[in-house]
């Protein structure tokens, strides 16, 4: 299987990499701002939650709008590809029914439009560091790897929700609910440690985006070390995650255009 994977990547790759860029154009065809608003949308949801949660609700938190910033734009890739994943088949029927190709190509292209708008995202947290003069350590190279563990667990959730979208009709509306819970426990606007003194260690390490999101705002704003062990941790589950997404993909494709 892993071989069978290694080379279905290597063929549809390019295939991919070419539909997310259609997309991203036809995402912004016919707006007066076009790529502005990747810039712009992020940009004013940190805004809004710095204002609620910087000065309503009086947050402490050090460099409190890049802290948000990076929450929003880390929980904003997971959010979107889980959301985008359940229906993907069934909104590529046209598709599905006439070609074949791994069905995971559809999730990959989903992922990368968000990977894009995520890096964009990104570009605008480092300008951010710049203007806070946020001092910069060799643990900053520490978002490569939460960055890799982010997208293959994100991957691996996504390649489930495809699969079970195409056969349970109330996935999505479940999945909205359960999302809109981990989103309030995961510590985008505040400390999960400080606010939950008796839970907030043990969900802030054993939430994985809440652990990543830490994980990454340790490295860019403070300068500190990730726990070494839950990285290993968090990206021993996400590859069994990705084995066992894209096994169960090969194995039940075949039956997705009679379903849908």
């Amino acid at each position: 299987m892993i071989k069978r994977f290694l080379n279905d990547i290597k063929k549809y790759y390019r295939f991919s990499v070419v539909s997310a860029k259609s997309q991203l154009k036809s995402e912004v065809a016919g707006s007066y701002l076009n790529w502005i608003w990747w810039v712009l949308d992020p940009l004013c949801f940190m805004l809004i939650y710095t204002f609620i949660f910087g000065y309503v609700f009086n947050s402490k938190e050090q460099y409190f709008p890049v802290y948000i910033f990076i929450g929003l734009t880390m929980w904003d890739f997971f959010n979107k590809n889980l959301q985008g994943s359940v229906k993907l088949i069934k909104n590529s029927k046209s598709i599905v029914s006439k070609v074949y190709f791994p069905k995971y190509v559809l999730l990959m292209t989903k992922m990368w439009v968000n990977l894009f708008k995520m890096m964009v995202s990104f570009g605008i947290v480092v300008i951010m560091m710049l203007l806070f003069r946020i001092p910069i350590s060799w643990n900053i190279l520490f978002c490569l790897p939460i960055l890799l563990i982010l997208m293959l667990f994100t991957f691996g959730c996504s390649c489930f929700l495809m699969h079970y979208g195409v056969y349970v009709q109330d996935l999505a509306n479940v999945l909205v609910i359960v999302l809109r819970m981990v989103f309030y426990l995961t510590g985008i606007f505040y400390n999960v440690e400080k606010r939950i003194p008796q839970w907030g260690p043990a969900l802030n390490r054993y939430n994985p985006v809440a652990f990543l999101i830490t994980g990454m705002r340790k490295s860019l704003i403070y300068g500190e070390t990730p726990e070494w062990t839950f990285l290993l941790l968090w990206l021993g589950v996400s590859l069994l995650l990705v084995v066992l997404g894209i096994r169960k993909i090969y194995k039940e494709e075949n039956s997705y255009v009679k379903s849908i």
